[in-house]
């Protein structure tokens, strides 16, 4: 088999046909029985559509493991046949990065590997990397009343959302989906199966664990978990369109939320919330605290409504755990099908991320950002603002040493997204407006909002920065020599 993908790549650079390579991997797998959808197959079309049906790619072959010895085999075809690889888990990147990034790719779609186990003595689950972040909730729950900090939305799966982050509104108390990973079994670009900790293939690890779709296919996941809480408390205050009418009143009121997501007397760890602007008709602020609704009232909301206008509505209420995630997930059950998973979106999304050594945003930033937002936009958005920094927070608890991840010195994270665009001006519009009213402040992005109009150059600066680039550069060399696991912006990528 290997005589023939070398044959058929040495013919396709000899000027042949380009589909000849496609069908050397094609043999390769089903000679290795290795389960795979291809171009023209009954199952085809639904298993290659994206996420973002913006960004449609069309793969060389879909390969649908079911042991790991699958994606070995898989990796070795595409090694051997000139394929790139990349995972796809739950599919959700903004970018459509899992379906290559490109025509031509195999994509290693984990959805057969499914399972969830939790060891109740060690209280570490062992999740396969097809897993949805519903299905993981609603799983460590019912095998021992256990949680992990992960993001709301139940369809997105564990793979890239845990490997580049993964933000909640848990996260500033338990850390970010990213911390609560242990151990990881990790296919690598040579075919070999390999685990990976903070004492067994320790570089491996730390790369894995910020930029994993460059490294390898991780097929099981080794998760810490939380004991669930009994009870928490969700808050909401609306202002519905009155402060996109006034413009000091809009400034004043987010100067007075920064203000108070720095305020140690009243700010820990327990709570947690972001500022939701939909276009410039509503403007919400919703949040969890771990505490009771009595603590919240008597304690918490005198002082964050106190230099703010007056909401027109205002909800606290005490939730389960399981209710809590179905509230924020928006749905009636965050259990997701095993397979058919059917939600699309058409959109452009960009991200920034505020250091908290900065001081946050200033006036004249927000004033600025008003004016932007208050004129028509050409489609619809919105604009997600969450508060990562602040006293206690369990998201800037770490540093880059422990995993490659950089984003740990964050106040805000700004989530800006389009949906329908027929163009990205407007989107990139609210990112240029912050940036050059506030040119004293080095702004970055988060990865899980991944951006497909920045250059490998500009994400690898945004995303990482340049220490960490430059170790991980140094690791894609001695792991990945032939960059197997590619996609636009991968590491090593120029």
């Amino acid at each position: 088999m290997k005589f023939l993908c070398t044959l058929t790549a040495g013919l396709l650079a000899a000027g042949h046909a380009a589909a000849a390579p496609n069908k050397a991997a094609d043999a390769c797998l089903k000679g290795k029985k290795i389960p795979a959808s291809y171009p023209g197959d009954a199952d085809y079309d639904e298993l290659a559509e994206p996420f973002n049906l913006r960004l449609q790619y069309k793969p060389a072959a879909i390969v649908l493991p079911e042991t790991n010895k699958h994606v070995q085999d898989a990796v070795i075809c595409a090694s051997q046949c000139g394929l790139k690889v990349q995972a796809k888990s739950g599919g959700h990147s903004y970018a459509s990065f899992s379906s290559g990034g490109k025509n031509g790719s195999m994509v290693i779609d984990l959805q057969p590997l499914n399972s969830i186990v939790l060891d109740n003595t060690t209280n570490i689950a062992k999740v396969g990397g097809g897993v949805r972040l519903g299905n993981l909730a609603q799983g460590v729950y019912d095998q021992g009343k256990r949680a992990i900090s992960h993001g709301t939305c139940p369809g997105v799966g564990i793979g890239g959302h845990f490997t580049h982050g993964g933000y909640g509104h848990t996260s500033r108390n338990w850390g970010i989906a990213l911390d609560h990973i242990v151990g990881l079994d990790v296919v690598t670009a040579d075919g070999k199966l390999l685990h990976a900790t903070a004492t067994e293939n320790t570089d491996l690890f730390w790369a894995l664990r910020g930029a994993a779709e460059s490294f390898g296919v991780v097929t099981y996941f080794y998760l810490r978990t939380e004991a669930a809480p009994e009870v928490l408390t969700y808050f909401q205050f609306q202002w519905g369109d009155t402060l996109f009418k006034d413009k000091k009143a809009f400034t004043d009121t987010f100067l007075h939320i920064q203000t108070f997501s720095l305020n140690a007397s009243v700010v820990d760890n327990r709570i947690s919330y972001g500022i939701y602007l939909d276009g410039n008709a509503t403007y919400n602020l919703g949040g969890t605290f771990f505490g009771t609704d009595k603590e919240f009232n008597s304690t918490i909301l005198p002082e964050f409504l106190r230099g703010t206008a007056l909401p027109t509505k205002i909800v606290v209420q005490e939730y389960a755990w399981i209710p809590y995630l179905i509230l924020m997930s928006d749905k009636t059950t965050i259990a997701e099908p095993l397979t058919g998973y059917d939600e699309h979106d058409t959109f452009f999304a960009k991200s920034l991320t505020v250091p908290e050594s900065s001081g946050g945003l200033t006036e004249t930033t927000l004033n600025a950002f008003w004016d932007y937002i208050s004129t028509p936009a050409p489609y619809a958005y919105f604009v997600i603002i969450n508060l990562y920094g602040g006293p206690g927070s369990a998201i800037n608890t770490k540093d880059t040493s422990f995993a490659a991840y950089n984003d740990r010195d964050s106040l805000w994270v700004f989530q800006n997204y389009g949906t329908m665009p027929t163009t990205l001006e407007y989107i990139n519009g609210i990112n240029d407006v912050i940036i050059e009213a506030q040119p004293e402040t080095h702004f970055g992005a988060y990865l899980n909002y991944v951006d497909p109009s920045y250059t490998a150059e500009e994400a690898h600066e945004l995303y990482y920065g340049s220490e960490v680039y430059g170790r991980l550069e140094g690791l894609k060399s001695a792991w990945d020599p032939k960059m197997v696991f590619w996609m636009p912006q991968a590491i090593g990528v120029n």
